[in-house]
């Protein structure tokens, strides 16, 4: 994707992270020093208590607390005797999410402010930033030629765009010239990252909330938000506008402001997050401990509302098959458990009965705790989330009355998504190249002669010549997959 869709902007009380967006669309150098001011020196220990003090988690997804991320890194450096290394994840690969995008087009130097800023607390030499979007590459690439000197120790790479390419061993891979792919090993990117060094790395956002909080100090951060949560959040609403909002909003709130509500239910925390039903979803706040009430994360920040008029059978099926060609393609769970799942999961929506929805509850089962990665089982909850909040609709499709309403695609998915993508088998491929040679248009290969990607857009086109690549690859690595 070149650029992709570029997020609206608004806020929920004073805006922090955002602050100055309402007098410029983005913020250079000059004006970013003109809105937040300079950069305060902080001992490595003062940074660590701040971001204690004020509780600062993760904003990708996970919600780890960063202080025990910068403890975890220095600690590895000492027990090596070596340097270290920031990498800051901008790779957002899910369409339903674009806070990241808004901060790295916007106001991309509170980002560097938060990766630099922590990169002298831990004696690193280098920080790279990692992206997927060709306009947010440019944006960051600007941002990094206008600190002149000091941004020289900034490296800008851009990985390709897909779901799995923002788990921590994947980005680390890519940055480090391999495929951007999940390792499958249990290896902490704080004790082995970029260039094998101890790696501190973490989401757009937070490098930025660390930023805010080095300026304001932890006394007015904790000024916005909840005493238990303090600060701002950012959110992605509809997959469409971003949105600051102090912790503690009401989600209800949040939605009236985007000019929506409820709807028939909320998904929170993206397409690996949980629905909400509609009276839940009034209920709750924005915060850990509400959302952790009623068996919801914060997640990636997104919240995807299900308008009154669209399928919710139909719309869950869509994105489980699309989470099924995102696979990596490097286990089972992933290369025959999730395309399994999305089947059965249609079946149903086409009326397969009650055998279809047992069968569906099978196929999650089949594919928990089994990956190389959490990505099984984040599209296996997704869809188990889909059927305890839609009860009534899955059934009523299962035992084929439906519900009456069409699939309008309200669940946000890549503009250019094909139908099929060409797949690699890891287990099976030996590098010979033949496929990037039949389609080079689809197959790009690495630095060591093996396919870039795992799993491969195939333009209507351009499936005779996938399909020649399939049948002569030597090694039967390849396979078309709908």
């Amino acid at each position: 994707m070149t650029g992709g869709p570029r997020p609206g902007l608004g806020c929920v009380g004073a805006p922090r992270l955002l602050a100055g967006l309402d007098r410029a669309a983005r913020l250079d150098r000059e004006a970013h020093l003109a809105v937040h001011g300079t950069l305060p020196r902080h001992h490595p220990d003062e940074l660590v208590a701040l971001a204690d003090d004020i509780d600062l988690r993760g904003r990708g997804g996970a919600g780890f607390p960063f202080a025990r991320k910068l403890r975890a890194v220095a600690r590895s450096a000492r027990g090596r005797d070596g340097g270290t290394a920031v990498v800051v994840n901008g790779s957002e690969g899910e369409p339903s999410c674009l806070k990241d995008t808004a901060l790295l087009l916007h106001t991309p130097h509170l980002v560097l402010d938060g990766a630099l800023l922590a990169a002298a607390a831990l004696g690193a030499e280098e920080v790279a930033v990692a992206v997927t979007r060709a306009d947010v590459e440019q944006s960051v690439r600007e941002a990094v030629a206008e600190r002149g000197p000091a941004g020289r120790r900034v490296r800008v790479a851009r990985l390709p765009e897909r779901f799995v390419t923002g788990e921590g061993t994947a980005l680390a891979a890519g940055l480090n010239g391999g495929a951007a792919l999940p390792s499958g090993q249990k290896v902490r990117t704080s004790e082995r990252g970029l260039g094998g060094a101890p790696t501190l790395l973490s989401n757009t956002e937070t490098f930025a909330q660390l930023a805010v909080a080095a300026r304001l100090g932890a006394r007015e951060y904790r000024t916005a938000g909840l005493s238990a949560e303090p600060g701002t959040v950012l959110l992605t609403v509809a997959g469409a506008t971003v949105v600051e909002t102090p912790s503690g909003t009401s989600l209800s709130y949040v939605l009236q402001v985007c000019g929506t509500g409820p709807g028939q239910g909320v998904l929170v925390g993206g397409y690996h997050g949980r629905w909400l039903d509609a009276g839940s979803a009034r209920s709750a706040q924005l915060s850990r401990q509400s959302l952790a009430a009623l068996g919801a994360v914060m997640g990636a920040g997104a919240v995807l509302p299900l308008p009154e008029d669209t399928c919710p059978a139909g719309e869950v099926a869509r994105v489980t098959r699309w989470m099924a060609r995102e696979s990596a393609g490097q286990c089972g769970p992933c290369v025959r458990g999730l395309p399994a799942l999305a089947d059965v999961l249609e079946e149903a929506v086409r009326g397969g009965g009650r055998a279809a929805l047992e069968a569906v509850e099978a196929r999650m089962r089949a594919v928990l705790g089994r990956g190389a990665c959490s990505h099984p089982d984040g599209t296996s909850r997704f869809v188990g989330s889909a059927l305890a909040a839609f009860p009534d609709e899955f059934r009523d499709h299962a035992l084929g009355s439906g519900c009456g309403r069409r699939v309008l695609g309200a669940l946000p998915l890549p503009r250019d998504e094909s139908p099929e993508r060409l797949v690699v088998d890891w287990t099976l491929c030996r590098g010979h190249g033949l496929c990037a040679d039949i389609l080079p248009d689809v197959v790009r290969l690495d630095a060591d002669g093996y396919p870039a990607e795992a799993s491969m857009a195939v333009p209507e086109q351009l499936r005779p010549k996938a399909l020649r690549a399939v049948r002569r690859c030597p090694a039967l690595a390849l396979r078309i997959q709908g």
